[in-house]
């Protein structure tokens, strides 16, 4: 199969004519509740559509992450969707049962329709587009609807790459980009800043060492630090929050004898763990009072009951726009959609920072849905685009094995051991 053999016109017809059936598996999968650590449900309708339309194998492996396979050949490509989602927050705010949703000619409502079930809908029917319409080639692809990413961005894909061993040449990444192309992301991570005090009866404060004031002096400090982060001309500027705090003390009528904060920290292109834990230990307030920073540590079970620790750092990742996954997924969208692509980035972060980010292994965003539905009341996604998706899913395989395979440099060295 060659690029010149596709038909895209056909392609295109194809998936629309799908487009019942894929708006009917979305909503029934987004109709099962599949929080982190419990996807287990979600996961078993998926397996059971990605049968029903001629998948070559699927399985589950340890953690719960669910594998598709179509094709034997020798290039190895991935596309994934996490199919965990948060929670329904306040449901008053919600028009519509999250779960059991909504739809009309246009959109479908509930929680996951854009992060991001809708893609692993289309990802899943892209499989049936490639296996009716014969777009077979050298090529194995893999349709990972993977667990865990809203609690730990990325551990799903560092088990399967050190544990399965699946080392793809580049990833799509499903997540919403109102069907643009996405080649990048700022990174982020999860730190902890704690000081001690030392507590005395809240009459004579002045017998104890208080150490919320102590903490109070670091926050501001930290208020100051953000503006001054590093700036990236294309992800845009590091960032940091503080979203949390906690403080213990023997009681309301007591100095506080310890306190710790909460920081979200978004790490843009050519910012570390150790430069952006530097910066905080710099601080002369964390120095004076002898703070503790240290990143917070993941390791909570899966569904499977297996725990796979991890640090929580996720790392900033980037690709060329001329590097071969970005020109592959071009031309597939100007075939098409006989239209240029929006090349863009992704504010919020995906699997690929441990994808590419510790691993080295292209990654590339295409996905139906939009950014700011991510974790809002009364998310929605969009029909067409779950079409769109799907056909740019199908015909991507075949275009990189013709066009781009070659270019592709090796991401094998980038692993760790």
């Amino acid at each position: 199969m060659s690029e010149a053999a596709i038909d895209f016109e056909k392609v295109r017809k194809f998936a629309g004519k799908n487009r019942d059936e894929i708006t009917r598996f979305l909503r029934d999968i987004i109709a099962i509740p599949s929080e982190s650590t419990q996807e287990a449900g979600v996961i078993q309708r998926i397996k059971q559509e990605m049968e029903k339309v001629g998948f070559d194998e699927t399985r589950i492996d340890g953690m719960g992450n669910l594998i598709g396979r179509i094709g034997h050949g020798k290039h190895i490509i991935a596309m994934d969707a996490h199919i965990d989602t948060v929670g329904v927050g306040n449901q008053s705010l919600w028009k519509y049962d999250p779960y059991q949703g909504f739809e009309d000619d246009q959109i479908i409502v509930g929680r996951g329709a854009s992060d991001q079930e809708g893609g692993l809908a289309a990802m899943v029917y892209a499989g049936k587009i490639i296996r009716e319409l014969g777009l077979e080639g050298d090529y194995t692809l893999f349709i990972t609807a993977t667990v865990q990413e809203e609690d730990c961005d990325g551990l799903c894909w560092q088990y399967l790459i050190q544990e399965e061993h699946i080392i793809p040449e580049f990833v799509v990444i499903t997540e919403p980009t109102s069907c643009n192309i996405y080649r990048g992301h700022r990174g982020r991570m999860e730190i902890q800043v704690t000081v001690q005090g030392l507590s005395a009866h809240g009459s004579a404060p002045e017998r104890g060492d208080n150490a919320i004031y102590k903490m109070a002096e670091i926050i501001q400090a930290l208020e100051q630090l953000h503006p001054r982060l590093k700036h990236h001309d294309f992800l845009g500027k590091g960032s940091l929050t503080v979203s949390e705090i906690f403080f213990s003390s023997p009681s309301r009528c007591a100095v506080a004898d310890g306190c710790s904060i909460s920081i979200d920290r978004r790490l843009t292109f050519g910012e570390t763990a150790e430069s952006a834990l530097l910066e905080i230990r710099n601080l002369p307030a964390v120095k004076r009072y002898g703070a503790d920073v240290a990143l917070y540590q993941y390791a909570r079970p899966s569904y499977t009951g297996l725990t796979y620790p991890s640090e929580s750092y996720f790392p900033t990742w980037l690709i060329e726009e001329n590097h071969p996954a970005t020109e592959t997924l071009v031309r597939a969208y100007e075939q098409l959609f006989h239209q240029k692509p929006l090349i863009d980035k992704w504010t919020f972060s995906t699997n690929g920072v441990a994808i590419m980010g510790r691993y080295g292994i292209p990654c590339i965003g295409f996905g139906p849905g939009h950014e700011d539905q991510a974790h809002a009341p009364n998310e929605m996604t969009w029909k067409d685009e779950l079409v769109q998706a799907a056909a740019m899913y199908a015909v991507i395989p075949t275009i990189y094995v013709k066009d781009f395979a070659g270019k592709m440099p090796s991401t094998t060295a980038n692993l760790a051991e």
